[in-house]
Formats: C-alpha cells, sequence, structure tokens
C-alpha cells in the first residue's frame, strides 16, 4: 500500500513537472541590463551567473517577485531565479535594431540587384528597340525595293507584250519580204525569158525579112536583066 502511495506521488511529480515545462513561455532579459541568475528566490541565493540583455530564457515558473528560468547553452541548460521585473514578453529594442539593420542591410542588397537587373533589363530593351528600328528601317526599304521590282516587273510585261507582238509582225514581214522577192525573182525570170524570147523572135524575124529582101532583090536584077 506504501509503495502504491510512494508510486502515485512519483507520477504526480513527473506530471507537475511536464505540465512545468510544456507551459514554458518565453521571456527576454530587458533592455541595457546584466542581471543575475541565482540558486533560489531570494538575493541571498548563490549567482550562478549573469545574464545578459535581450537574452531570451523560459520562464517555468513565477514565485512572488522571482522567475523560475531556465536557458540553453552550446552542451547543457542551466535554470535559476531571476527578479521578474527584468524580464520582458517582447523582444528587446537592441535586438529589435539588430533585426531591423541586418533585414535593411539585406534590402539594401536586394536592391543593388534589383537596380543591377533592372539596368541589365534597360540595356536590352535599349538594345531590342535599336534593333527593331533597324529591322523597321530594313523592311521599309525592302518594301521599297519590292515595289519598285513589282512596277518594273509591270513595265516588263508591258514591254515583252509589246517585243513578241514586234517580233510577230517582224516575223511576218520577213515573210512577206521573202514571198515578195521570191515572186520578184520569178517575174525577173520570166521578164528576162520574155525579153530573150521578143529578141529571138525579132532576130528571127530580120533574118526572115533579110531573106525574103534578098530573094526579091535577085529577082528584080534578073527581070532588069532580061
Amino acid at each position: 500500500m506504501r509503495i502504491t502511495k510512494y508510486l502515485l506521488l512519483f507520477i504526480c511529480g513527473l506530471f507537475l513537472a511536464g505540465q512545468t515545462g510544456w507551459g514554458a513561455e518565453r521571456s527576454y532579459v530587458t533592455d541595457s541590463f546584466k542581471v543575475t541568475l541565482r540558486t533560489g528566490p531570494s538575493i541571498q541565493n548563490k549567482i550562478v551567473m549573469m545574464l545578459r540583455s535581450g537574452q531570451p530564457v523560459e520562464v517555468l515558473e513565477a514565485k512572488d517577485n522571482w522567475s523560475h528560468v531556465r536557458l540553453a547553452r552550446r552542451n547543457d541548460e542551466i535554470e535559476g531565479w531571476v527578479l521578474t521585473r527584468y524580464l520582458i514578453k517582447r523582444l528587446p529594442w537592441e535586438l529589435q535594431a539588430g533585426a531591423l539593420l541586418k533585414e535593411n542591410d539585406q534590402l539594401k542588397k536586394r536592391l543593388v540587384l534589383v537596380e543591377k537587373k533592372w539596368r541589365e533589363a534597360a540595356g536590352k530593351e535599349r538594345r531590342t528597340a535599336e534593333e527593331l528600328a533597324a529591322t523597321s528601317r530594313a523592311l521599309t526599304g525592302l518594301k521599297r525595293k519590292y515595289e519598285a521590282l513589282e512596277k518594273g516587273a509591270a513595265d516588263y510585261l508591258k514591254l515583252k507584250t509589246s517585243y513578241d507582238k514586234t517580233k510577230a509582225e517582224l516575223i511576218r514581214s520577213r515573210k512577206k519580204v521573202s514571198d515578195l522577192s521570191r515572186e520578184n525573182d520569178i517575174l525577173i525570170s520570166s521578164q528576162r525569158n520574155k525579153w530573150f524570147g521578143m529578141g529571138a523572135l525579132v532576130l528571127l524575124c530580120g533574118l526572115l525579112i533579110g531573106l525574103i529582101m534578098g530573094r526579091y532583090q535577085k529577082k528584080k536584077k534578073s527581070t532588069i536583066l532580061i
């Protein structure tokens, strides 16, 4: 029975100890102070260490004007008592200022990076605008060349049509000249033959007339002699 009683007391003690740890809240040593951490809730108790301003502690319990606190170090945890008036719930101004300065430095670095990226983007935008303007000018020049080529092509088509028409007329004229030349050659040949025939006929007539006149003269002489 006694063992059971002690066991129940031990379990209750563990439960209360656990409750005390679970209910611990974060507090900070007040600004611009170094306060003593003692072994008990009295200034007669031995000093464990000095707590610097802004050092975080966990409040395990409060008793009168004292608070039972725990703080973590590199390899172990230290518990002790400190006057409650030296603890504050908020983050100390010094730590807040340090955090703000750190955040400000980070923002400055980010601002420098943003400005650098902005300058790079502005440079790229300027180069892009220049390339766009150059491309636009090239496109305008190409459009003018195309319009000139299109006009030249239209003039070429007209000229080609006129050339083809003139060429066809020239072919017809050459054919006509060739036909006329051939007819002229035939006509000249015919005229030559005609004149040659007429000359031969005249010569033949002359010969016949000469023969007739010769015979007539002979007969006339014969008649005169008789």
